[in-house]
């Protein structure tokens, strides 16, 4: 935290400094409006870029499914899939079709889901699948 406020505090000041060094440029005559303006968007492109890289959070790549979890909480390979598409933002219905099952089994397999997650609704199976690493 000390070092973004520093960081920003430093950006602000160069700012600050470069502004009052071509407000003088452009009195004394020795600086092109022009050329002022292109410096300026040049300077905040590349410094734009930079707090992007830094800003870049960890790729859920990193992050890995994990199985023991799912094994250990007896969640079966189709209900796995199903957990999959709801966090896709099926309906009931869309899953079905997708799985080539009717919408009575999948309403089966979501109740399991929610059983197994002790959870009361989708998204609330969802968010702990995610806190649980079952789901990305």
């Amino acid at each position: 935290m000390k070092k973004t406020i520093f960081v920003f505090s430093a950006l602000i000041i160069a700012l600050l400094v470069l502004f009052q060094l071509s407000t003088y440029s452009i009195i004394s005559g020795d600086l092109d409006v022009e050329f002022l303006i292109a410096f300026v968007a040049v300077l905040s492109f590349f410094v734009g870029i930079y707090f992007n890289r830094k800003s870049k959070k960890p790729s859920s790549e990193t992050q890995t499914i994990d199985r023991k979890k799912i094994k250990q909480l007896e969640i079966t390979d189709r209900e796995y899939e199903v957990l999959e598409l709801i966090s896709q933002g099926l309906s009931n219905k869309e899953i079905g079709q997708k799985l080539f099952l009717s919408e009575s089994t999948i309403k089966t397999h979501v109740s399991n889901l929610l059983v197994k997650l002790n959870a009361k609704r989708r998204t609330q199976a969802l968010q702990k699948a995610k806190e649980l690493n079952i789901i990305l």
